[in-house]
């Protein structure tokens, strides 16, 4: 397997960008969604524990968003470095299909099951 052309590190590069964008988005909306719900609003015993059920799962993704969102942004410094698509691990090129769905990544599908 051959390491990362200009042509697909700069599609990737793209790609990163529009996640972030994506992110962002996401999160402005989530951080709306996980305002605490206020004691005195005019919610039933079950529907505010409902309520307070699923502002904990958009917590849950929140944080989940933004560490990805953390790790895209590395991830764009890093995209011109020699070392950018290449596994921690065994340091063999990670697959254009692994890079193109999750830019991120630092490791290869193998070293990243391994874990």
């Amino acid at each position: 397997m051959l390491s990362l052309t200009k042509a697909e590190k700069s599609d990737i590069e793209k790609k990163i960008e529009e996640d972030i964008l994506a992110l962002r988005e996401q999160i402005a909306i989530l951080e709306e969604k996980v305002k605490p719900i206020a004691p005195d609003c005019s919610l039933g015993r079950l529907t505010r524990l409902e309520a307070m059920g699923e502002q904990h799962v958009n917590n849950k993704i929140l944080d989940e968003s933004r560490l990805r969102l953390s790790r895209l942004t590395n991830a764009l410094l890093r995209v011109d470095k020699p070392m950018f698509g290449i596994c921690i691990e065994c340091e063999e090129p990670i697959g254009i299909g692994r890079m193109s769905i999750r830019p991120e990544s630092v490791r290869c599908v193998e070293c990243a099951n391994n874990l």
